[in-house]
């Protein structure tokens, strides 16, 4: 249902085992090959939730050697610990019986070493609209993030207790998962 304009999808498209797949102009509008879902449980096989950012770079399976349906993953800018990440890490524990979180930041993050002085203006000078009020939660060492997250998470009562907890950065050049907490 794209607008034809070149930009991404061009359209979906409904395959012969009744499932829609986007389909890139670069496939030619034939079918892709999908993994089917509908076996799977909702919960997560390894009661597994992983919190990280939204870096197309961040391969999240292949980084933790994981398969479709074994973890939540929760995205956004930095991977940070904010309010709807806590909203859906909840109802994760709580409804799907998960139990470990990994909190995954990432060298080359587009939030590291910039300002939320900085972000407003540009999207401010973007958009004409007053950003003073958006905190982008941006930081100044990966290290420092990744615990201040981690505590946010270990000081929340609404989380359930004897949850485990990770911290850890991930290198983009080199590949490499470095263990914080």
């Amino acid at each position: 249902m794209g607008d034809g304009d070149g930009g991404g999808c061009d359209r979906w498209t409904l395959t012969s085992t009744g499932r829609f797949h986007i389909v890139p102009p670069m496939y030619g509008g034939g079918e892709m090959n999908t993994i089917p879902v509908l076996d799977l449980p909702p919960a997560p096989r390894k009661r597994l939730v992983v919190i990280t950012c939204m870096d197309s770079r961040l391969d999240v399976f292949r980084m933790l050697d994981l398969e479709i349906g074994d973890a939540h993953i929760l995205r956004n800018a930095g991977g940070r610990v904010t309010d709807d990440t806590l909203r859906s890490l909840i109802l994760s524990m709580h409804v799907m019986n998960t139990n470990e979180v990994f909190v995954i930041h990432h060298t080359g993050c587009g939030l590291h070493r910039v300002t939320n002085a900085d972000l407003q203006s540009r999207v401010g000078l973007a958009t004409g609209q007053d950003t003073a009020h958006i905190d982008f939660l941006p930081f100044d060492d990966l290290v420092d993030s990744v615990l201040g997250d981690v505590e946010r998470l270990r000081t929340l009562p609404l989380l359930p207790i004897g949850i485990t907890l990770h911290g850890a950065i991930y290198d983009v050049h080199t590949g490499t998962l470095h263990r914080v907490i």
